[in-house]
């Protein structure tokens, strides 16, 4: 993970994610706080980086020489404290960390782009009070600071009063059509509410995110589970499919949030979504995918999928509930098979993070 050049890749100023941010609205960020992923995306026109338990683990443990003894510090400077208020403080530090890299990005857009985003506890995502205080603590942490959260129905519930009160939010464990419009519609409100009370809004930049691979992974799940007779190729679709009708209902109704597409699988991930107002958080190692492929990032996010594959895709219910913009309802979100397969994941990213902490404060005596 290094922000020089890998072979065969061409220059930063000549790559193809440079290029498609100088020739179409299409932005993209950094899928992690690790500071040489955020060097190498930003040379090459990144705007922004995001983060989660599972990205922050990876950090933990790709960058030991810098947090492990941090950590000790933590400790050392507060004795009493338990291994949840090391861990906590340790995850808000490289959140904060990598936020400082992103300063100059920040000063260059008007302090609207140029955004860390580092998410709640995951073990919060169905207590909406306790999200809303962690958000606000999250938010104070740097001035482009921008919070995570699920789109559980807790989630939803606290994003209008969140936004009100002037946090940047990026509503994360999302992977269908209906969870996105009840972000931004939510996002919507809590803007509105600070317009009519005189409050700024011109550098709030919400993003909802669709976590597209995901839902790709679970309708695979879904197959092999129950014996469907589908071509595999088509399933590699179904994110894709799903985020071009999103940008266009977004577009229709002039929602001031944009989507954002993550958990990428492969190529087509990229390059279907480019051309649109929306953002693709990219992990360092598919960004040097897309540089070394020498592809031009043409518009494409108005090219309907094939209708015979969207036909195919048609014949999984759950599909249908991520497509269609009624096919869930906010109380269905929490059981929604990709919500709690990737809850179940940061929650146990988490207690994996707390767990290195442990051995910082209690090593293990061999």
């Amino acid at each position: 993970m290094s922000s020089a050049l890998r072979s065969g890749e061409p220059p930063a100023e000549s790559s193809p994610l440079r290029v498609m941010t100088r020739t179409t609205q299409t932005r993209f960020f950094n899928d992690s706080c690790a500071t040489s992923e955020i060097r190498y995306a930003v040379e090459r026109g990144a705007t922004g980086a995001t983060s989660n338990p599972v990205i922050c683990l990876g950090v933990l443990r790709s960058e030991s020489d810098t947090w492990l003894p941090r950590a000790g510090s933590i400790v050392r400077a507060n004795p009493h404290w338990s291994e949840l208020q090391v861990a906590w403080q340790l995850y808000q530090e490289m959140g904060q960390a990598g936020a400082r890299l992103l300063l100059p990005v920040f000063a260059a857009n008007d302090q609207g782009w140029g955004r860390l985003s580092v998410q709640t506890d995951p073990t919060l995502y169905n207590n909406a009070n306790a999200m809303l205080t962690q958000a606000l603590d999250l938010a104070s942490g740097g001035h482009n600071m921008q919070v995570k959260m699920p789109a559980t129905s807790a989630g939803i519930a606290m994003i209008e009063e969140a936004t009100f009160r002037g946090v940047n939010l990026n509503v994360t464990v999302s992977f269908s059509v209906p969870q996105v419009l009840a972000i931004a519609e939510g996002i919507e409100r809590g803007l509105l509410r600070r317009d009519a009370a005189g409050l700024d809004t011109s550098t709030m930049t919400p993003v909802a995110t669709m976590m597209i691979g995901r839902l790709d992974d679970w309708l695979k799940v879904i197959v092999a589970r129950n014996g469907l007779s589908i071509d595999p190729a088509h399933l590699d679709w179904a994110g894709i499919a799903c985020a071009k009708r999103a940008v266009s209902i977004f577009n229709e109704r002039r929602f001031r949030t944009k989507l954002l597409a993550a958990a990428y699988r492969h190529l087509g991930h990229w390059t279907e979504l480019v051309g649109g107002g929306l953002v693709l958080t990219m992990p360092w190692e598919w960004q040097v995918k897309a540089n070394n492929s020498g592809h031009d990032p043409k518009p494409r996010i108005d090219v309907p999928v094939d209708s015979a594959v969207l036909g195919a895709l048609h014949t999984i219910p759950d599909f249908r509930r991520a497509y269609e913009p009624d096919g869930l309802r906010v109380r269905d979100f929490d059981t929604f098979g990709p919500t709690v397969r990737t809850l179940r994941s940061f929650i146990t990213a988490w207690h994996d993070f707390v767990a290195v902490v442990r051995d910082v404060m209690l090593p293990d005596p061999g």
